[in-house]
């Protein structure tokens, strides 16, 4: 899977000094979880984001977790490791301000990384602290996995390098939201062409299923943006709207 260069961006845990490295114990899972666990093994391993470990000294339990849609996700549960890492400060933006900058324009695109957090490296040292186990055996991450303490400040930090010349002008970002604004559609062309480039020059792929394009409004961080400004998000206030006015008490 193609990926970031090392010297843009790779993700380091920092371990703190005198935390002892622990494995969990292992957990049983259903069949069907256990398939769902396989499956993605066999994905990682070829897309070339997790390797095959011998004698790990940090190791944890891969969980799935079922999302809306009724398909099973796994994760890895980094509680331990997490809890021996200290906390990154890399400041991030104001959600106030960026929804202030960018409802009122014409145009916009909705941009969605795919695998975004695979994109980026994981600091070599660091790997095999990543390890968890699989009814298949035993794995580490090569790239930045999620679960992982401070992985949205590394990854906003990286959108930060590579969009520099853009954030604030034509696009606007939030860790993995990422939103390019124009006034008009030979600007928006315009702006998508440059950020297309940007993207093709540092290796990263979007995924066309979840990126719109050339819209006039669109959700954004939780906010409808829109020309005329910001509208309230109909999924979040659906319920308001359809509750029942309360009955008088006889």
């Amino acid at each position: 899977m193609p990926g970031l260069n090392r010297q843009v961006a790779e993700h380091a845990l920092g371990v703190l000094p005198g935390c002892r490295p622990l494995q969990q114990k292992i957990r049983n899972f259903a069949w069907e979880r256990r398939q769902v666990v396989v499956e993605e093994i066999l994905k990682l391993t070829q897309a070339g984001c997790i390797q095959e470990i011998l004698y790990p000294t940090w190791l944890a339990n891969v969980v799935t977790v079922k999302k809306a849609n009724g398909q099973w996700r796994m994760c890895v549960d980094f509680t331990d490791l997490n809890k021996a890492c200290p906390k990154d400060p890399y400041p991030l933006p104001k959600i106030d301000r960026l929804i202030d900058a960018t409802s009122g324009h014409c145009f916009l695109s909705f941009l969605d990384m795919f695998s975004g957090y695979h994109q980026i490296p994981m600091k070599k040292e660091d790997q095999e602290r990543t390890a968890f186990m699989t009814p298949i055996g035993n794995y580490h991450y090569k790239v930045m996995p999620f679960g992982l303490k401070n992985v949205g400040a590394t990854y906003h930090r990286m959108v930060d390098r590579v969009f520099s010349c853009q954030i604030g002008r034509n696009l606007e970002a939030y860790v993995d939201d990422i939103l390019v604004k124009s006034n008009s559609i030979n600007e928006h062309l315009e702006h998508l062409r440059e950020t297309f480039n940007t993207l093709r020059a540092y290796a990263l792929r979007l995924n066309p299923k979840k990126c719109v394009f050339g819209a006039t409004a669109g959700k954004f961080l939780g906010f409808m943006v829109t020309r005329p400004g910001i509208e309230a998000n109909p999924r979040q206030i659906d319920a308001i709207l359809q509750m029942f006015s309360p009955a008088r008490g006889k």
